[in-house]
């Protein structure tokens, strides 16, 4: 079996969080689809345990996807039991968009969804992003209006 070349490198920013738009391609298991970072153990060990959800990917993708994720794993001191990516599973969860969709039903029936929508705006506002957010859904709502007059007056 031809062995895979890691890309993964190190990357650490302390004191400040950073979105995945930051983040460079050689910290990603997954480099050209920018899927799975691995920038700590809890990420490595994520990227594990969601490789097979991971869609749109060829098995040389995958085959460098382990790669990484063994590189940093070693970096990070995280124990893989798998010793090559088959063993982590190669094909995505037939039922996933059926599964969410019933879970995103559970969770409104349950009160669920509410309750973790009025837990994101306390920490929005805390955060002092409620505003800013705000706006940013307001000018959506505004285009997505303006888009569907304009589709539907011609």
């Amino acid at each position: 079996m031809e062995t895979t070349k890691p890309t993964w490198q190190p990357f650490e920013r302390h004191g400040n969080l950073t979105t995945q738009s930051d983040l460079p391609d050689t910290v990603f298991a997954f480099p050209k689809q920018r899927k799975e970072p691995l920038t700590d153990a809890t990420h490595v060990r994520n990227a594990v345990a969601r490789f097979d959800q991971v869609i749109d990917v060829s098995d040389a993708d995958r085959a460098l996807a382990f790669a990484n994720i063994e590189k940093a794993a070693d970096h990070y001191d995280v124990d893989l039991s798998e010793t090559n990516w088959e063993q982590l599973g190669a094909h995505p969860q037939p039922h996933r968009q059926e599964t969410a969709r019933k879970g995103a039903e559970t969770r409104m029936r349950t009160g669920e969804a509410e309750e973790a929508a009025r837990k994101g705006a306390e920490t929005k506002e805390r955060l002092g992003i409620s505003e800013e957010a705000a706006k940013k859904a307001a000018a959506t709502r505004r285009r997505e209006r303006e888009e569907a007059e304009g589709h539907s007056g011609a």
